[in-house]
């Protein structure tokens, strides 16, 4: 839903309605469960300041802005618990703490490089952005929420610039990872194997005939045989499973894709299993109220998913295991070369 369907929604409901919710003791629990939640973050900090990085002071608003839209899930997880409360409350200040660090020292060596820049035009284009997204548009309801967090255009602009710098880092510290040897993933193949059995299964398509009102079982039985009739004339299976079947594969033709054995009822997977790839059933199988018509397209027996299969999938999985080591790397080389203090 879009802010501005949002703002039409709220606006059609009656103010007699809305002052009613807002007085209800529910609305108000829930005000000052939060207004309580947001009050304790940052508590441990003397001064309202939790880190200095570089010239760069972090202060407990900064946390506290981050986490405000976490605070509901963090109350939802403490379970009313106060110590537990406590504790994810901790840790989360931890993670942006961290995380607020660590951008500013990625902003840092970005300045560092010669040349760098940030066009202004990207963060002009950002805000504006923001300000339809965020606010609707309107420019003046943008200015008031600036003043509610105690910073000017220009320090929000400053925000903005960072954040794309960060993006632009990170993402170029990712791509220096974008090569994995061939042997590598072969080697991750051989000793992941296991993580690769295929059970033996069938590719299967099925029609499901289901009874309806005042239909009786003799009327669906020779429904189904009329379906086998029709295949044994060579009918496409597919089409008439389009046609006749009552499920919701019936759309796609009845395609149940890959169907390991073990997966269906017994006795619809003893039948599929005994057919040949390009058979189908020569009577149709009776199940309660239902009547099943199967056809097998494949057969796949037990054992291991091939290399040239899953090449790709294990080169992509490498790939992001060795950018985030890269990537933790490169920020504990800038924690340990810059200057960073922090306030427990």
């Amino acid at each position: 839903m879009t802010a501005s369907t949002s703002l039409t929604m709220f606006k059609s409901i009656s103010l007699i309605t809305c002052l009613l919710a807002l007085s209800s003791p529910i609305y108000s629990q829930t005000l000052v469960k939060s207004a309580e939640a947001a009050s304790k973050v940052g508590t441990r900090f003397a001064n309202g300041i939790a880190a200095i990085v570089e010239d760069k002071i972090i202060t407990v608003e900064d946390i506290r802005r981050e986490l405000q839209p976490l605070l509901p899930q963090i109350q939802a997880q403490a379970n009313n618990n106060p110590e537990a409360f406590r504790q994810l409350l901790e840790q989360a200040e931890n993670d942006v703490i961290q995380m607020l660090t660590d951008n500013e020292l990625i902003v840092k060596e970005f300045f560092e490089q010669d040349g760098a820049t940030i066009p202004y035009s990207y963060i002009e284009n950002q805000r504006e952005e923001e300000i339809i997204t965020r606010f609707e548009g309107d420019r003046s309801k943008f200015l008031g929420y600036l003043k509610s967090i105690g910073k000017t255009p220009d320090e929000y602009d400053e925000g903005i610039r960072n954040e794309i710098i960060v993006s632009f880092m990170s993402g170029r510290m990712r791509k220096t990872q974008s090569f994995i040897s061939p042997v590598k993933i072969e080697e991750f193949y051989k000793e992941n194997q296991q993580e690769f059995h295929l059970k033996e299964a069938i590719k299967l398509r099925m029609i499901k005939l289901s009874q309806v009102a005042d239909e009786g079982p003799e009327i669906l039985e020779q429904s189904a045989k009329r379906i086998i009739s029709e295949l044994d004339d060579g009918a496409d299976f597919a089409e008439l499973a389009k046609t006749h079947s009552q499920d919701s594969k019936a759309r796609k033709g009845g395609d149940w894709g890959w169907v390991e054995k073990g997966a269906l009822i017994e006795k619809l997977s003893t039948l599929a299993f005994s057919l040949q790839p390009g058979q189908y059933s020569e009577e149709p199988i009776n199940l309660g109220s239902n009547y099943f018509i199967l056809f097998v397209e494949d057969y796949r027996p037990e054992g291991f998913e091939e290399l040239e299969n899953l090449r790709d999938q294990i080169e992509n999985m490498l790939i992001s295991q060795e950018a985030q080591l890269a990537q933790q790397r490169w920020l504990e080389r800038l924690r340990r070369d810059g200057y960073v203090r922090r306030f427990n």
